[in-house]
């Protein structure tokens, strides 16, 4: 294979099963003290975490605040709460600490994600999946109705965590064949598994498109990090796939992760718009290990640049800005989607 047309999943599986990432910079495992615990989970995120100007962290003043509240006579569950505090200053949603009595997350980030929801569920659900007397219809992991007198098809994949298959996606192109484009709801859509995107992006045209530029934090200082790599567009499914009519993709905060990824990779289709508002980010993939102690950890170490080398670690910007309308939601409307729809039917450009 062509090393410039490595495909998404391979290339992105590849990071977070990289094997050597846990030895990279250590020579030896160091003792289970909680200072050393500490010691070593800094180190770990000085050498290996790749978005401290992105971020924009001084880690070495995080230390001058946290180091002195642990000591050797700390208990488990102050020691916690230390790390934890340590680490959500990296602003990082891919990164956790996991004790066997709790695990930390990044508490700006996910407040950042639901305190700009662009989405009411209840008027989504009341007036676009279940339109009057005719059922909402689910496929797979898939939501779905006919909207505009059956001209566009609106779809609501709510998780990557929900499978995305051929047959799925075979039945919804089928079922949608006369619609004159689909709007694809990932507002919410938390993120999961990279396969599953993969999957869904072999609904679009392919003709060995670059998606994006990724990179592995590859040595101890900041700025250390692997040559630039292309990934490529994955192979069209010859069942469903190369999907030419327009496709609106609808995201806001909560859109993270692998819905981010999708995002990113969106901007490399001729047919393809995002709408709604910024995306929640997580746009670095996580690895990490074991702590002396025995409690483990994750956070990001890779990068994935856009097309014109941007990092939208932070959050991939809508082709079209659609802030949720309240007095159109009062009204039972969605002004995302009806945005939306207006651009598949050609009324707005």
């Amino acid at each position: 294979m062509n090393r410039k047309h490595i495909i998404l999943g391979i290339t992105l599986s590849a990071i977070l099963t990289l094997p050597s990432c846990e030895k990279l910079f250590t020579d030896e495992d160091p003792e289970g003290t909680p200072t050393e615990t500490f010691d070593y989970l800094w180190n770990q995120v000085d050498q290996k975490f790749a978005f401290f100007d992105i971020k924009n962290v001084d880690w070495q003043e995080v230390y001058k605040t946290y180091r002195p509240l642990v000591s050797d006579d700390i208990s488990d569950d102050s020691l916690f709460n230390v790390l934890a505090a340590m680490l959500s200053k990296l602003d990082d949603g891919h990164t956790n600490l996991m004790a066997p009595f709790d695990r930390s997350y990044s508490d700006s980030v996910y407040r950042k994600m639901y305190r700009r929801r662009n989405v009411d569920s209840k008027v989504v659900t009341l007036n676009y999946l279940h339109v009057a007397d005719d059922r909402y219809h689910s496929t797979g992991g898939f939501s779905h109705h006919a909207l505009r007198n059956g001209d566009v098809a609106y779809i609501v994949y709510s998780s990557f965590t929900n499978v995305v298959d051929s047959a799925s996606l075979t039945y919804l192109t089928k079922r949608y064949a006369n619609a004159k484009g689909i709007v694809l709801d990932l507002r919410q859509n938390g993120g999961g598994a990279v396969l599953y995107m993969n999957e869904l992006l072999k609904l679009l045209p392919n003709h060995g498109q670059l998606l994006f530029y990724s990179q592995i934090k590859s040595g101890p200082a900041h700025n250390e990090f692997s040559p630039l790599q292309e990934v490529h567009a994955p192979e069209s499914n010859t069942s469903y796939g190369n999907y030419t009519k327009p496709v609106a993709v609808l995201i806001d905060r909560g859109s993270y992760s692998a819905t981010s990824f999708f995002a990113l990779c969106c901007k490399a289709y001729d047919n393809v718009i995002l709408v709604g508002d910024t995306t929640g980010g997580g746009l670095g993939l996580p690895n990490g290990g074991q702590l002396p102690n025995g409690w483990t950890y994750r956070f990001s170490i890779s990068r994935n640049l856009s097309l014109d080398k941007q990092n939208y670690e932070n959050g991939v910007p809508p082709d079209r800005l659609v802030i949720l309308d309240p007095a159109a939601t009062a009204a039972g409307k969605d002004n995302v989607i009806e945005y939306a729809c207006d651009w598949i039917l050609g009324t707005i450009q």
